[in-house]
């Protein structure tokens, strides 16, 4: 099984390029289930998420072609998914405990096939993400739901029907869902109290190009109209909001310099606003960010995880791993999972000072990190534990680091073109 080693210490300076983002790609690439026609998507990150939604829609009939890559493959791939010949309606379990979003399939399935049955999802432990709320939608629209034999069971023989969605709570995955299965919908769909992540505006700037009409992006109130066809279409996938925020952390860390090429300033903001308290500068520039850390040491600041636009739960493990090394101390209130704080026993081992009370961490910094063998236990938390060897000293040794390829493209590589001693290792 694969290890990370890094030898800790050296400040970072150099160009990492932002790739598409994971939790955008995802929905887009389930969404060719809507049309008998192409979908050309590009900017797709190289990942193992990337590649458990390959598999699936290839299992449910889906043509999938790899149309090439750019030099060195730094821009992303190009795909094209024809769902065409689509009559499969199975998604199962031994690709769909792989990765909880793979339940994104149900609602382009049921809308387009009237029938579909999806394995209940698996994924990374960290705490509940109730499919609930995407089932109890699609009942609203019609839709006849069992669930046996750990599947989701779910009939609309007469389609499914525009209604009136309120959410209780905000749900990124089931905003999704919903939307992609209102497009084929008869009338018109409502979504109250919609997701507003970019990755959601980015999935429905790509329905409307493949003819969905949609009302409301980037709000909390979606209209759909449902449409009787959805056609061919060219889509590029938008930067990694988190990829850019890790690699931003990195910089301020080490106390290095790094231009970010290809990311937005524009999808980070609440996480530029909390990093400039800390004493991380950003400055936007023609080809990316360019991240530095500020003269004088990084600051302990109070945060609390939100949906978007409040800073995002998938940053959390991150700023802990910063404010370790920070002075004073810090509050991190985590409410959008509750057992995200999974990482911190292993930066324990590694030296930081942290204690939890329920939903809250309290780190107190300006601890002198030393590296140590930890074990990965999700994908934000294993980056965390990279951020961390990074600044401490000696060698830091990474377990389970398939988490980290679930979620970041050739993070050893880029980091090492800025100088960091890093590897991948056999154990």
């Amino acid at each position: 099984m694969d290890q990370i080693k890094i030898r800790g210490g050296k400040s970072l300076h150099g160009t990492i390029h932002i790739g598409g983002a994971k939790n955008a790609a995802l929905p887009l690439m389930a969404a060719c289930l809507l049309s008998d026609q192409p979908l050309n998507l590009s900017n797709l990150p190289h990942l193992a998420d990337i590649a458990t939604m390959t598999n699936l829609l290839t299992e449910l009939g889906v043509n999938v072609s790899m149309n090439g890559a750019a030099p060195a493959g730094y821009a992303g791939r190009v795909f094209t998914l024809d769902a065409k010949k689509t009559t499969d309606i199975i998604a199962p379990y031994e690709l769909v405990r792989k990765m909880r979003a793979s339940v994104l399939v149900l609602g382009p399935l049921l809308t387009r096939q009237g029938r579909a049955r999806v394995s209940l999802p698996g994924g990374c432990a960290i705490g509940t993400r109730p499919v609930d709320l995407h089932l109890k939608a699609l009942e609203q629209m019609g839709a006849v739901i069992e669930l046996k034999e750990g599947y989701i069971d779910a009939k609309a023989e007469n389609g499914l029907k525009g209604c009136h969605v309120i959410f209780p709570m905000v749900t990124v995955g089931g905003t999704e869902n919903i939307l992609m299965a209102a497009t084929l919908a008869q009338g018109e769909t409502v979504i109250g109290n919609a997701a507003r992540e970019p990755e959601i505006g980015d999935l429905a700037k790509c329905l409307v190009a493949m003819g969905a009409k949609i009302e409301g992006i980037g709000t909390d109130t979606l209209k759909v109209q449902g449409v009787k066809k959805m056609n061919q279409a060219d889509h590029a996938v938008l930067p990694d909001r988190i990829e850019t925020g890790t690699y931003a952390v990195a910089a301020a860390i080490t106390g290095g310099e790094i231009l970010l090429k290809g990311a937005r300033l524009d999808l980070i903001d609440a996480v530029v606003d909390v990093l400039s308290r800390v004493g991380v500068e950003f400055e936007d520039t023609d080809t990316g960010l360019r991240v530095s850390r500020t003269n004088g040491n990084l600051k302990g600041v109070d945060l609390m995880t939100e949906p978007y636009p409040g800073f995002p739960t998938d940053m959390q493990a991150q700023f802990m791993a910063l404010m370790t090394v920070a002075d004073g101390a810090s509050m991190i209130t985590e409410t959008i999972f509750e057992n995200r704080f999974m990482h911190v026993p292993e930066l324990h081992r590694m030296g930081a000072d942290i204690n939890v009370q329920g939903r809250s961490a309290i780190v107190r910094g300006n601890q002198k990190l030393s590296g140590a063998p930890v074990m990965a236990t999700d994908l934000r938390a294993s980056v965390s534990m990279v951020l961390a060897g990074l600044a401490a000293e000696g060698e830091t040794l990474i377990n389970r680091v398939y988490h980290l390829d679930r979620g970041y493209e050739r993070l050893e590589e880029k980091l090492s073109a800025c100088g960091a001693d890093i590897e991948r290792v056999q154990a």
